[in-house]
């Protein structure tokens, strides 16, 4: 029986109509949107199935629709006895890993994302920051600009060789974003349609809001391995498992590291659940002797079932 890696995409990846196909064809997914309903008081499943499209972009609904789209992928999955040894999720995408991993019961991941996206919007609002996606370059080149212009910039996401992401104060995104253009060219980099420059140290206000809500909320031996954002590194004690959540919020996604400590294991699949494809790209340039697939509809999940379904 092939081991598998689930993986969890992030903010980003929402397109309306995500799991509408899902919740008309398996109960087991529609069960999840009714959930998640109830425990928020809000129609989430209409904004995720009909948008518009402009209000699902908003972060306090995206991380939202995009955790509950995931679980309940994840949820049909299970119904085709299809199952992970490892899980791991990117940024936002690591709420549905902890469920899948039993570390977070699904109620208690619903409300630890929409304090996380609230406090991250309003933080978002105050700080006046950005986010800017630089392929091409150096990890060494691009820390080096981004401590020597003036203000408040980091390298966000190590997402794969070549791609990475920088986060903080507009003007210093927009110094660092220069230098890279007149390095490497001006098709190498681009500014991110984002709220705010997440996993920075302008999210402050919100990690602190964030961690009374983190404090109250109860966590579980996780089940199944799961790698962990900030170290990149497999993580089994809840205490550090909520630590980890903390800092989350303000230190970089170590995605490429995740990958590779994933490799490490022994996995070489890899199957994206959730919205989009964006993981799955990564895994092919991280790791271009593994297999990567993603499930996000009934075409897609037909692939993924044909391939690792009835214990194969």
């Amino acid at each position: 029986m092939t081991q598998l890696a689930f993986i969890f995409p992030g903010q980003g990846s929402q397109r309306v109509g995500m799991g509408a196909e899902f919740a008309r064809s398996y109960p087991v997914a529609d069960a999840i949107f009714q959930e998640a309903d109830a425990v928020l008081g809000r129609a989430l499943r209409q904004l995720c199935f009909e948008g518009p499209e402009a209000d699902l972009k908003q972060t306090e609904n995206t991380q939202l629709a995009i955790l509950v789209c995931s679980v309940a992928t994840f949820r049909v999955l299970e119904t085709f006895g299809i199952a992970p040894s490892v899980v791991a999720g990117h940024s936002l995408g690591e709420y549905a890993a902890l469920v899948a991993a039993g570390v977070l019961d699904f109620s208690d991941a619903l409300r630890l994302v929409q304090a996380r996206a609230s406090y991250m919007a309003e933080a978002g609002e105050t700080q006046q920051g950005t986010m800017a996606a630089i392929l091409g370059m150096e990890t060494e080149q691009l820390q080096q600009f981004c401590d020597t212009v003036d203000g408040i910039v980091n390298i966000a996401n190590y997402n794969c060789p070549g791609q990475l992401v920088i986060s903080g104060e507009v003007a210093a995104v927009n110094r660092v974003v220069s230098r890279v253009k007149a390095e490497i060219g001006e098709r190498r980099c681009r500014l991110l349609p984002v709220s705010g420059a997440f996993h920075s140290p302008l999210m402050a206000p919100a990690q602190q809001k964030f961690g009374a809500v983190l404090g109250s909320v109860t966590l579980h031996p996780p089940k199944l391995a799961i790698a962990m954002n900030v170290t990149g590194r497999f993580a089994t004690d809840v205490d550090d498992i909520r630590q980890l959540l903390f800092q989350q919020i303000t230190k970089s996604v170590q995605w490429e590291r995740t990958l590779q400590t994933i490799a490490e294991s022994g996995i070489t699949d890899f199957v994206e659940v959730g919205p989009g494809k964006v993981l799955s790209g990564l895994v092919r340039r991280t790791l271009p002797d593994s297999r990567a697939m993603n499930v996000e509809d009934v075409k897609t999940l037909s692939v993924v079932t044909d391939e690792y379904g009835d214990g194969k």
